[in-house]
């Protein structure tokens, strides 16, 4: 009895269940693991050939391609349907935003840095030391990546989209760019009596504020509240809120987002994409100087770049004798091996 009970304690987690059949569990599993793959040399040799510059492109038009094309399949469902509530909702159109950008984050961002805004992008080249020389190359490949979102769009509903215009015109409607009409599924258009440009120009530059704030506390080292598997989700369901909030008034949020899909609306449905009402610049331009300011708050009020360095994240541009001539000036600690504890209480 003493070895049968001393052979059940024996398990492989100490968490497991003691039912007798931890360990058989356990070998039928282990009798089913396929082996890995070796990695062939001729792989590694294509991989190292590859062009890293590429590879960060097409992440950034991958990523964007799939944070957008969910987005406006929504809206085009919600648009098309707008008698049946089984199509849709602003809530759905916001999900599906909010997992686009998820699923983006999760695909590309270990490739690219997961950027996905031009905004974001020259932040991160004003703030974060990313290379002047990449930017150009980075905003053209998201732009890409919505325009073939636009594109995809309009083939796969291609049919609805046309019935939908038909009638329309049945109704006396000679345009199909305006709040509401096949056009918006792509970008988005104020309403007829949104004419008031200062009032639209507003609410994107808070929009676009609210959003850059909660990306850079979401991606601060030091934010001891957000782990790497739970960013995405966060930075995700920022953008969903604003449009729970505010897509009905117009948003746009992302320049490359608009302007990708606004030259697919052009050209479906002519120039009166970037001419109406004068709005397009807001929701092109808007989202940059915005992102701007939102991301040079958090750096200048916000952010706490000695934790940042006791995360291991970053380092002083003078190496270990700077940080140690820096916390012996503000007291913090006279030596680089406390900096944790010693700034712990500093603090406190």
């Amino acid at each position: 009895m003493g070895d049968m009970g001393s052979s059940r304690i024996e398990r492989l987690h100490t968490n497991d269940l003691e039912i007798g059949a931890t360990e058989a569990v356990q070998q039928h599993f282990a009798r089913h693991v396929v082996a890995t793959k070796p990695v062939s040399q001729r792989k590694l040799n294509f991989e190292h050939a590859r062009p890293r510059w590429l590879r960060e492109c097409m992440a950034e038009a991958t990523g964007v391609f799939f944070y957008v094309l969910p987005g406006i399949a929504a809206v085009t469902a919600f648009t098309i349907n707008k008698e049946d509530a089984a199509f849709g909702s602003l809530f759905q159109v916001g999900f599906a935003f909010a997992m686009g950008i998820a699923f983006a984050i999760i695909t590309c961002a270990s490739t690219s840095g997961g950027h996905f805004n031009p905004a974001v992008t020259i932040c991160f080249a004003i703030w974060q030391g990313f290379p002047w020389r990449k930017v150009p190359y980075y905003i053209a490949s998201q732009i890409f990546g919505a325009f073939v979102a636009g594109l995809l769009l309009m083939g796969m509903y291609h049919q609805q989209l046309s019935e939908y215009a038909d009638t329309l015109r049945a109704a006396g409607h000679t345009s199909m760019v305006f709040n509401g009409g096949p056009a918006s599924v792509l970008c988005s258009f104020p309403s007829d009596n949104q004419t008031n440009l200062g009032y639209l120009f507003l609410i994107e530059f808070f929009v676009d504020s609210y959003i850059g704030i909660i990306i850079w506390a979401v991606l601060d080292p030091a934010n001891p509240f957000i782990s790497p598997s739970v960013a995405p989700f966060a930075i995700g369901m920022a953008y969903a809120t604003m449009v729970w909030g505010f897509a009905d008034i117009t948003i746009s949020t992302n320049l490359a987002r608009d302007l990708g899909t606004r030259i697919v609306a052009a050209i479906f449905y002519g120039g009166e994409a970037f001419s109406f009402h004068n709005y397009s610049w807001i929701s092109i331009l808007v989202n940059v100087p915005a992102t701007i300011l939102a991301t040079g708050y958090y750096e200048f009020l916000m952010r706490d770049s000695l934790q940042k360095i006791s995360k291991g994240a970053a380092y002083h541009e003078d190496g270990e004798e700077g940080l140690d001539l820096h916390l012996t000036k503000t007291g913090i600690s006279g030596a680089r091996k406390g900096l944790s504890s010693g700034y712990d209480e500093k603090i406190a």
